[in-house]
């Protein structure tokens, strides 16, 4: 394929500090890969809103307004970082040959996107922006994600450690990605189920260019819980393993009981042990709950087949 047209698709929310920044940047490596003959002239930027509070998408406005190869779309509520991308995703599916997913902090590396188009071009689908290192993140979070990493594959995940939602996806991918109706949605999980010919391109993770981030401890680790039981029923199975260890213990203390019922009729019961025990359990049982309850409120969620987002305003001209 020579020339191919690339969509840079941008999720946005609260983002008017950095998007000064980060649009122009785009912008110059489109140009940039234009004039190398890399991509086609009719390449663009597709800022996807979701339901910003602040002047994000009178920002998007002014820039469609300056230079059409910017475009948008605006949810009209908050859907969250993952319906913000997919509906970017799906809105330029049938408007490009591959599209090029990247948040708009710039912490992920625009210039890793000249390789990603180079991958594409020689044959691969789906191309994923994967950190070489997590040298810039404190020990808390490094740890924290590598520990993620492992127990989603411990889960069954098939994900791609130390990638985020920075990737290429074909034409093709992003029509398969389309099938997937679910809307709990965890892209890192679904991409890969999709297959076809993927590859990785490496890059080292900036800090954010301006602003906050959007993804405090208590967003990523709701994000996280939404991914494993997205996925994967082996939390009920854990319950249920957990359950049959309880039951061999309890056997156990019940022969023990019975034995010292008829040798040590002065053996006087504990009221630590027992204290402990119904402590123990108690929290064993409500755990229990909670993950079956994780899984009975995304039933309750599908069967309802609600939209997964409504979009208000659209600048694609």
């Amino acid at each position: 394929m020579e020339r191919p047209v690339i969509a840079i698709v941008v999720p946005c929310y609260n983002e008017q500090e950095v998007l000064p920044i980060t649009l122009p940047a785009l912008l110059r490596l489109l140009d940039s890969m234009v004039e190398e003959g890399k991509i086609s002239p009719d390449s663009y930027v597709l800022c996807s809103n979701d339901g910003s509070r602040d002047s994000t998408w009178e920002l998007i406005t002014r820039f469609h307004v300056a230079d059409k190869r910017i475009k948008g779309i605006s949810l009209a509520h908050n859907r969250g970082h993952q319906n913000a991308l997919l509906a970017g995703l799906m809105t330029v599916k049938d408007r490009c040959d591959a599209a090029i997913s990247i948040d708009a902090d710039l912490q992920d590396d625009p210039e890793a996107i000249r390789e990603m188009v180079d991958r594409f071009i020689d044959g691969k689908e789906i191309v994923y922006g994967v950190r070489s290192s997590r040298d810039t993140d404190t020990w808390f979070k490094r740890n924290s994600a590598m520990a993620f990493y492992k127990f989603q594959k411990t889960m069954g995940l098939d994900t791609v450690s130390n990638h985020a939602d920075f990737r290429l996806m074909s034409s093709r991918a992003l029509e398969m990605l389309s099938h997937y109706d679910e809307k709990n949605l965890f892209l890192r999980g679904i991409i890969p189920m999709i297959g076809l010919d993927t590859d990785v391109v490496t890059y080292a993770r900036a800090s954010r260019a301006a602003g906050e981030s959007k993804y405090p401890l208590s967003k990523m680790l709701s994000f996280s819980i939404d991914g494993i039981t997205s996925f994967s029923a082996k939390p009920m199975r854990m319950i249920f393993l957990t359950g049959l260890i309880l039951l061999l213990i309890d056997v156990a203390v019940g022969a023990y009981v019975f034995i010292s019922y008829f040798f040590k009729p002065a053996l006087e019961p504990g009221w630590t042990s027992l204290m402990l025990s119904v402590w123990f359990l108690g929290s064993l049982i409500l755990m229990g709950i909670g993950i079956v309850g994780e899984y009975i409120g995304k039933i309750f969620i599908e069967v309802k087949n609600r939209p997964r987002y409504e979009i208000r305003d659209i600048l694609l001209d």
